[in-house]
């Protein structure tokens, strides 16, 4: 049986070296800058996989470690947040300098939902010392920041050889200022179809909605190939744009992919 998950509040909108800027100015005190933390998902071929977050700690040059429990610690799917959905997990203000680590400290009942089938996830020192990632950023007196980690499921889940799992966090950090963006529709969705966007650097990848939504977004600055492939039983052809230049604070719209019959394309 599934474990019954918390009802998050969430926003549409939108390995381990986290990077960000400031964003915008506060009216805080000198000496202080304000962050919030935020938890999106690339997707995976799961039912369910869940982290029970219960804090996050910050570690910063001029205070030491720095722990802020979870807005609603709990049991976190990481596939509600998907195409453009995030959640907060963590709000705090922390002092201006050196930022160098951030964990986040979990619970003992994380597990992964395959093929209507729960299992316990292994998360190796997860429950002792957290998920820990290193950061590099000066934080400004005043600034406002805010964060997205983005965990890449489908990498991030080792399966071995005795059926169990285990959790190796594969994960993209970015701000409003290193966020590129692709977003589009792709149909029918009858097909089933997955959206990449790749080039010689980065890959992403992209479940759409019922409706056919898709928004991609963490991208590097750069130019993508983006492909809608459909399900191979479906016998229709994928739907390929290239040189898709993605930049930050724009988001690249590619319109209406289709997928189309796989006749004569042989």
């Amino acid at each position: 049986m599934m474990k019954k998950q918390l009802v998050l509040p969430v926003l549409v909108g939108l390995c381990a070296v986290l990077f960000f800027g400031a964003c915008s100015k506060t009216e805080s005190g000198g000496g202080k800058a304000q962050l919030d933390l935020r938890l999106t998902d690339a997707p995976a071929a799961f039912d369910a996989l869940n982290l029970d977050i219960r804090g996050v700690e910050f570690h910063t040059d001029g205070a030491g470690w720095t722990t802020v429990d979870a807005v609603l610690p709990g049991v976190y799917n990481l596939l509600e947040f998907r195409n453009g959905v995030d959640t907060l997990i963590a709000r705090t203000t922390l002092p201006a300098g050196k930022l160098s680590q951030v964990r986040f400290i979990l619970g003992d009942d994380n597990s992964i939902v395959v093929d209507g089938s729960e299992h316990a996830l292994k998360v190796p020192s997860g429950e002792q010392s957290g998920l820990k990632f290193n950061v590099h950023e000066e934080l400004m007196p005043d600034g406002s920041y805010t964060v997205w980690t983005d965990f890449d499921a489908a990498r991030s889940i080792v399966q071995t050889g005795n059926g169990s799992y285990t959790l190796k966090p594969v994960i993209r950090v970015f701000t409003e200022l290193t966020n590129g963006r692709i977003k589009g529709m792709v149909g029918p969705m009858s097909a089933d179809p997955i959206v990449y966007a790749f080039n010689e650097k980065d890959t992403a990848t992209a479940l759409p909605a019922e409706d056919g939504f898709f928004l991609l977004s963490g991208l590097p600055e750069g130019d993508y190939t983006v492909v809608a492939a459909p399900d191979e039983a479906s016998g229709l052809a994928a739907d390929t744009i290239a040189a898709v230049p993605v930049r930050f604070g724009i988001i690249a719209d590619l319109g209406t992919l289709t997928l189309s019959s796989a006749a004569g394309t042989e």
